[in-house]
């Protein structure tokens, strides 16, 4: 399959976790069809945290177009629902155009929530803000044990640390009667998608995972948190925690040593990529591609690509 012989009908989406090497596949894909690249990662949404979210530089993107980059200032708090329909806006958009979307990222949620049916229930103020003065009073810590009484599979997917997510899982349950996990989507599609899963042996994820945070800190993860904070990202409840952003933040505070900082990076990191894999993995539709050490890039291409065609 070549530029010549797109399939302008289908979608296609690159899952998998965190540093597995999903970004340069789509931009290959999209390449080798003729399509375009669409963000399906929470963090890259926000505008300046490039360092630390692994954002493609404009060389790396290879000339294809990107979007639902650098949407939102780092004050928003995320909103799926949001999302949804800005992500479903370019798809169609592309799909009319004749052109292939490539969605590409590790945040399951929001990957569901543009492929598949997925209706958000509504929000009750009082216990939002019950919810979230517990939050505030006792840390997440407490309101995730609680959430795994109620709701395992909905603390496994969701960090001990992500507090306005939690939040939002009680206050769903609440609201509902039903554990949060009973509103995410079923298995209905929206689009006619392609599903490929990049799956790297984990002792050589952990490696890749712990190179990319040295390789951020050489970056400039420092200044770039430093600059972000002057725009609000501490106070930002979502972009504050975002992995590597939420430990600088709490070195600049004196919690705890630059070193501490960037070694609880790779701990969460590393955490972050199994729930990934849990996530995904419950997902059938997922074909998955090993990319072992020393996997040509060439191959993986043509595997992906021979998916796609049938």
């Amino acid at each position: 399959m070549s530029s010549s012989s797109p399939v302008p009908s289908r979608v296609v989406s690159v899952v998998g976790a965190t540093a597995a090497g999903k970004s340069d596949l789509a931009v290959a894909i999209a390449t080798a069809l003729g399509g375009e690249v669409v963000n399906t990662d929470s963090m890259q949404l926000y505008r300046g945290m490039d360092i630390g979210t692994a954002k493609l530089t404009e060389e790396e993107r290879g000339g294809i177009p990107h979007h639902l980059l650098d949407i939102w200032d780092v004050t928003e708090a995320a909103s799926v629902a949001e999302y949804q329909r800005l992500a479903r806006a370019e798809i169609d958009r592309l799909l009319a155009a004749g052109r292939t979307p490539v969605l590409v990222g590790g945040s399951g949620l929001y990957v569901r929530a543009v492929v598949d049916e997925m209706e958000f229930p509504g929000t009750d103020p009082s216990v939002r803000a019950r919810l979230e003065e517990e939050l505030a009073e006792n840390g997440p810590g407490v309101l995730h044990r609680r959430l795994a009484e109620l709701d395992p599979a909905a603390a496994d997917a969701i960090l001990t640390s992500n507090g306005r997510r939690i939040v939002r899982a009680l206050e769903v349950i609440e609201i509902t009667g039903r554990p949060f996990t009973a509103n995410l989507p079923g298995h209905t599609a929206v689009y006619d998608t392609v599903q490929i899963g990049v799956r790297v042996p984990r002792p050589e994820l952990d490696e890749r995972i712990e190179l990319r945070v040295d390789r951020m800190w050489q970056a400039g993860l420092l200044d770039e948190v430093r600059e972000l904070e002057k725009v609000g990202l501490r106070e930002g409840r979502t972009a504050s925690r975002a992995l590597g952003y939420q430990q600088v933040l709490a070195f600049f505070a004196g919690e705890c040593t630059e070193d501490e900082a960037r070694a609880e990076t790779v701990r969460a990191t590393r955490r972050f990529a199994r729930r990934q894999e849990s996530w995904f993995r419950r997902d059938d539709r997922i074909h998955w591609l090993d990319r072992p050490v020393g996997a040509d890039p060439v191959e993986l291409l043509a595997r992906s690509l021979e998916l796609i065609g049938g």
